[in-house]
């Protein structure tokens, strides 16, 4: 099964990444079909996430985003294109959310 790992840094803090957690469970759900479980901890929070073809985690802390993702075979032929996609996401909510006080 292909695997995605994506490591995405930041200085914003856990309760700013926490937020952007918030707006990427919505545009996963939405967008993706993804049914999410959040799961809040002390120092970091847990996202589970899955639809067909698709799951995996992502785990938000305080100065980064670890997503962890196994795709099935269909899936997988576009693995490359899913993880510029996340990426992408992630960092264009990682801009919005840098510049609020």
């Amino acid at each position: 099964m292909p695997e995605l790992f994506i490591n995405q840094v930041h200085t914003l803090g856990l309760p700013k990444a926490r937020e952007i957690a918030r707006v990427w469970i919505a545009q996963a759900q939405t967008d993706w079909g993804m049914a999410c479980e959040s799961k809040p901890g002390d120092v970091e929070d847990e996202i589970l996430f899955s639809r067909s073809g698709a799951k995996g985690s992502l785990i938000v802390r305080a100065d980064r985003f670890e997503l962890r993702a196994q795709l099935g075979f269909l899936l997988g032929s576009f693995q490359q294109q899913i993880e510029t996609q996340i990426r992408s996401n992630l960092q264009a909510l990682l801009d919005q959310h840098s510049g609020q006080a």
